[in-house]
């Protein structure tokens, strides 16, 4: 019997299905993560290509365009290994990824002591490895859903699968069966099956806000809106799933709802990475920003690659959408922006003078921004024109009277998108006036409450972007001689650097107590402790006095404290990052009292 130290090495690891546009390509592919010896070598992995290239022109492919990602040292020198593949043959074009690069990493062998590699003389059966590989993509192969989706497509009309099920058309206009019983096209209700306005929403920060935001401006027009989000999938208003639903999963549902008729769907960087983009075309695609959040996951290892998965979304609106960027965000600008149509781009930023904004609207382009006090939309129709004055910003509630500033390039965002869904303007701002002025507008995103004369903000705030933004309206809302109290918490998804990056911003902003908690639902892999411990750390070593921090494992307990050491003028900031507590937060907040709530 042999022992698990006795068993050969993995070749690779995470070999998956993308059955969307994805960061390689802009249509299906597979990837798989190398492993090993071989993953160092240039010649195994120019060795996996030539096999790609070999074996998917034997069974009659489209050209695969093998494509070798080397992430570099800092990154610890991974290999990412993608090709793209014929949509209806994901599963066996995995196989023939799988077994491109075991072959290839076979037989690249140690020579000496030295440590030198090269690539030993291998044989591949061809004939073989064809017919065994055209057998198994016949049998992946569903002729009745080919010509569902070519009788579709004929007619505009969009098709989301899943292992389960397949529909056909959007939202109000859709219909689904299950994959084991498909119609013949002939008996589809063709009549009564349409698209709908789709938005898709995605950034390091202010996702979710932005898609709520739009949802409320659909439904003042008179819309039906579904949303999917990290908090779930909404539906007129009323939740119908709950969970983190930002990906694949989420667009599906709100995308296959009899009663949708405007869709907006948060589109997180996982599901992207996963899986690819769930949708083929949308009215308007979002990046609100980004920031460096989640390296070192799916060979994402800096600020670059970030923009570059998000910009995926930008695929959607290639022939006939608006891709609405951050002007002012130049790592995003200068990876997404050439691959947007001129014509199809739209841009915001806090102010409306930003230079980019006005070259932009100098070439005939929409913006949004603010300037002055008031937030203005130029839409394109003349460089001369003038632009639209869509209120004070401080009236806007979203901005906590001004003070909110990031929240005015989501605002400016949204404004953008909406227009390029076809909401109209008197909708829109009626939306930007009152959007905001309650909690329940926006759970868990800079929601503002009163506490027994302290103000308290919930919000997520999960990196350290989000954090400072959030300490830097919390530091705005202070009365003189009021104190400022945090709850800081991460999950065990980020390495030790993002960590204690969180820290540090945490610390610049010179609270005069933190509470540091522990997440045991969120622990990805980490022992239990380690990242309290990395952010006590990092708090410390950015400078903040120990007798400012201590440590609270459990987040109901660690909120209960920081309520109870609040006074009047201070100010709460408390990313809470549990859904269950943050309800028994609301229930506490809304009757002015916490449970055993006392000063520590």
């Amino acid at each position: 019997m042999s022992s698990a130290a006795d068993d050969p090495p993995l070749a690779y690891d995470d070999s998956r299905r993308l059955p969307g546009p994805n960061r390689w390509f802009d249509r299906p592919a597979v990837v798989l993560e190398a492993l090993g010896r071989a993953a160092q070598d240039d010649g195994a992995a120019a060795a996996w290509a030539s096999r790609v290239q070999r074996l998917c022109a034997a069974l009659g492919w489209p050209a695969p365009q093998p494509l070798a990602h080397r992430h570099g040292p800092a990154a610890g020198g991974g290999l990412t290994l993608a090709f793209a593949a014929p949509e209806d043959a994901l599963f066996t074009a995995t196989e023939v990824n799988e077994w491109a690069w075991e072959r290839s990493a076979d037989a690249c062998q140690p020579l000496a002591a030295d440590g030198i590699t090269a690539l030993q003389p291998a044989h591949d059966d061809l004939p073989g490895l064809q017919t065994e590989f055209a057998r198994r993509a016949a049998a992946e192969r569903s002729l009745p859903l080919q010509r569902l989706k070519a009788a579709a497509r004929a007619r505009g009309l969009p098709v989301f699968e899943d292992d389960d099920s397949v529909s056909v058309g959007a939202g109000r206009g859709s219909r689904t069966w299950p994959r084991a019983a498909l119609p013949l096209g002939m008996d589809l209700p063709w009549a009564q099956l349409h698209d709908v306005p789709t938005v898709l929403v995605t950034g390091s920060n202010g996702k979710t806000t932005t898609t709520r935001l739009l949802a409320a401006m659909a439904q003042a027009a008179g819309r039906v809106a579904g949303l999917c989000s990290t908090e779930g999938v909404i539906v007129g208003g009323a939740t119908v799933e709950r969970g983190d639903y930002a990906g694949p999963a989420g667009a599906r549902a709100v995308l296959r709802h009899p009663a949708v008729d405007f869709a907006v769907l948060e589109t997180a960087r996982g599901g992207l990475l996963r899986r690819g983009l769930a949708v083929r075309r949308a009215d308007a695609a979002v990046i609100t920003n980004v920031s460096a959040d989640h390296l070192g996951e799916y060979g994402i290892h800096s600020v670059a690659d970030i923009a570059r998965a998000k910009a995926v979304v930008l695929h959607a609106v290639a022939a006939s959408g608006t891709a609405v960027l951050n002007g002012g965000d130049e790592v995003l600008m200068a990876e997404a922006a050439p691959l947007a149509p001129p014509e199809r781009l739209a841009l915001f930023a806090a102010e409306h003078g930003h230079p980019r904004l006005q070259a932009h609207r100098a070439a005939g382009g929409s913006t949004c921004g603010a300037e002055g006090r008031r937030l203005l939309w130029h839409h394109a129709t003349r460089p001369d024109a003038q632009p639209v004055d869509l209120g004070a910003v401080a009236e806007m509630p979203l901005t906590l009277g001004g003070a909110a500033r990031y929240n005015l390039e989501n605002i400016a965002a949204a404004v953008l998108a909406a227009h390029a869904a076809g909401l109209p303007r008197a909708a829109v701002q009626q939306a930007l006036q009152h959007f905001g002025s309650a909690p329940q507008h926006n759970p868990g995103r800079l929601e503002r409450w009163a506490w027994r004369g302290a103000t308290v903000l919930v919000d997520y705030a999960h990196n350290p972007d989000g954090l400072a933004q959030l300490l830097g309206v919390a530091r705005a809302l202070l009365r003189p001689g009021g104190r400022l109290g945090l709850l800081l918490g991460q999950a065990g998804n980020r390495d030790d650097a993002a960590i204690t990056a969180l820290a540090h911003t945490a610390a610049q902003h010179q609270p005069d107590r933190v509470v540091v908690k522990e997440l045991p639902a969120m622990l990805r892999g980490r022992p239990p402790g380690s990242v309290p411990v990395l952010l006590l750390h990092g708090l410390a070593d950015g400078g903040l006095p120990g007798e400012h921090c201590m440590r609270i494992d459990d987040e109901v307990a660690a909120l209960r404290s920081l309520l109870g050491w609040a006074q009047p003028g201070d100010v709460l900031v408390l990313p809470v990052h549990t859904a269950s507590v943050r309800q028994e937060l609301h229930a506490w907040l809304q009757g002015g009292v916490a449970p055993d709530a006392s000063p520590a």
